[in-house]
């Protein structure tokens, strides 16, 4: 059994000798599915409206030359990424997307598809990247050097973007209740109140976090085409 909050972060936590902790990741596809068998209901309705904005933003930074259904990526990704934030923030719940191991490999492939994709049928274009319009000929080879690392750290920065600020808040939140017991009645009310606006607060970022990496992941591929 876990013993503290603190256990929720750590991949190796067995609940009755099972390890149950990547089990909050995968129920979205048990759950998801399920949506497209009911009468359409206002969460539904609300959903997909949501889905929809999303896609038309998506399409818009992607450009008239995307590929058709492109879009779709993106927003299944904003999807998995939401869900399990949000799933992270029940106590005890084990918060996958503030591990490195999940969100460098939702990154990482990404980023080597769209290099990929970019080198092999757009290289002039891809070159053209690495020099911005109306560089000085003495600083070009500079530009080439500066713009090839901030090229390649692209993954590791939405990676650690994304671990860094799930896992920063909900460990601001085990603090904050580790010292309930050691307070008065008066001031457990008042860190009631701080750890409500903390939740709401976490509840947004979890929202926020998801939406930035679907929107950067977008810009990316859009450099490539």
């Amino acid at each position: 059994m876990m013993t503290n909050l603190f256990s929720s972060f750590d991949p190796s936590t067995n609940i009755m000798n099972l390890s149950l902790n990547w089990l909050s990741t995968l129920l979205g596809l048990l759950m998801i599915p399920m949506m497209f068998w009911f009468i359409p209901s206002r969460f539904s309705m609300i959903w997909i409206n949501i889905l929809m904005i999303l896609h038309k933003e998506f399409k818009t930074l992607l450009g008239p030359y995307s590929q058709k259904g492109s879009t779709f990526i993106f927003i299944s990704l904003f999807s998995l990424i939401f869900f399990n934030n949000f799933m992270g923030l029940f106590p005890y719940i084990y918060t996958s997307s503030s591990h490195m191991s999940m969100t460098l490999s939702l990154a990482l492939p990404l980023w080597l598809s769209f290099m990929l994709f970019g080198w092999i049928n757009n290289t002039q274009h891809m070159f053209a990247h690495l020099v911005p319009q109306g560089t000085p000929s003495i600083l070009m080879p500079f530009m080439v050097c500066i713009e090839s690392i901030s090229n390649i750290i692209r993954p590791s920065t939405l990676a650690v973007r994304l671990a860094a600020n799930m896992i920063a808040g909900h460990l601001l939140l085990t603090l904050l209740g580790n010292t309930g017991p050691m307070m008065n009645s008066m001031m457990i009310s008042m860190l009631i109140i701080i750890q409500l606006l903390l939740l709401m607060l976490e509840f947004a970022v979890s929202i926020i976090q998801s939406y930035v990496f679907a929107i950067l992941s977008t810009l990316y591929s859009s450099e490539v085409i």
